[in-house]
């Protein structure tokens, strides 16, 4: 694939799971400029090594000229506490904002999650947007946090913010089974390396105006993803598609937590019974 012109775009957390794989996607395209910037634990010598929860003109001064920043800088893990969800999922993306928005930089993708509407695991409401949130778990608000932060950075500034909220993307290979945690939601929320390829490529070289925040995730069966706004905004169409399937301890697991959720709702505004303090 090929873009008209040289698009420069700036990716942070590249050599992560998801972002090797989208340095992969980008280096295949003709007409991209890449530059890799962040912590750099393997000293690999095509990444430029910072400390992004600290702010520093040091490494602020390579977002001087770039068209979009791709950040997928975080703690992935979904499980994660606030002792790292705070400093490497909210402070840090906080920095990488504060670079592009000083250094005029015109887009911004930023990896956000499917955890986003944790709370609607058990329901049977067509996943989108529209939706009011309901993350469940530190992950999930840190994200939240960001995209609105970013949604008022591009009211202010006129800067294009792209919130993707992506699914489950499992390092190296991904073969979805049911090995994969959370049951039928998380083989739902399964999305392929061939399509989180896509979703890369497309978000970092098609322009957009405003805000968006879209899904991305595989065309699997079953799931509550909408895509219509992510093939709007992008032309994301994803090409994989899975069909869960649980083992019967995985079965059993998944109604365990469904009993749960209707009786502890985690995503309620109040608790059952009694206060919530």
């Amino acid at each position: 694939m090929s873009v008209p012109a040289t698009t420069r775009v700036l990716i942070t957390g590249s050599t992560g799971n998801l972002g090797h794989k989208a340095t992969v996607a980008l280096q295949a395209v003709d007409g991209v400029s890449l530059t890799r910037i962040g912590r750099n634990g393997g000293a690999d010598p095509e990444v430029i090594t910072a400390n992004l929860e600290d702010y520093d003109e040091n490494w602020v001064k390579h977002f001087n000229g770039v068209d979009t920043v791709l950040h997928l800088a975080a703690d992935p893990r979904a499980a994660g506490d606030w002792d790292t969800v705070s400093p490497l999922n909210i402070d840090l993306a906080l920095n990488v904002l504060r670079a592009a928005r000083h250094e005029g930089v015109k887009r911004f993708v930023f990896a956000s999650s499917n955890w986003v509407l944790g709370g609607y695991r058990f329901g049977n409401e067509r996943l989108n947007s529209g939706l009011p949130p309901r993350p469940v778990n530190p992950y999930g608000a840190s994200k939240l946090f960001v995209e609105r932060y970013g949604r008022m950075v591009s009211n202010e500034t006129g800067m294009a913010f792209l919130s993707l909220r992506i699914g489950y993307c499992q390092p190296g290979e991904n073969k979805p089974g049911s090995h994969m945690a959370f049951g039928t939601w998380g083989q739902q929320m399964w999305l392929a390396n061939q399509d989180w390829a896509q979703a890369v490529v497309k978000s970092a070289t098609i322009r957009f105006e405003g805000f968006h925040a879209i899904n991305i995730v595989s065309c699997n069966e079953g799931m509550r993803w909408d895509l219509e706004e992510a093939g709007r905004v992008i032309g994301y169409a994803p090409l994989e598609r899975h069909r869960p399937e649980l083992s019967f301890t995985g079965w059993l697991k998944d109604r365990a937590a469904c009993r749960r959720e209707k009786l502890v709702p985690s995503g309620a505004s109040a608790p059952p019974l009694g206060r919530r303090w």
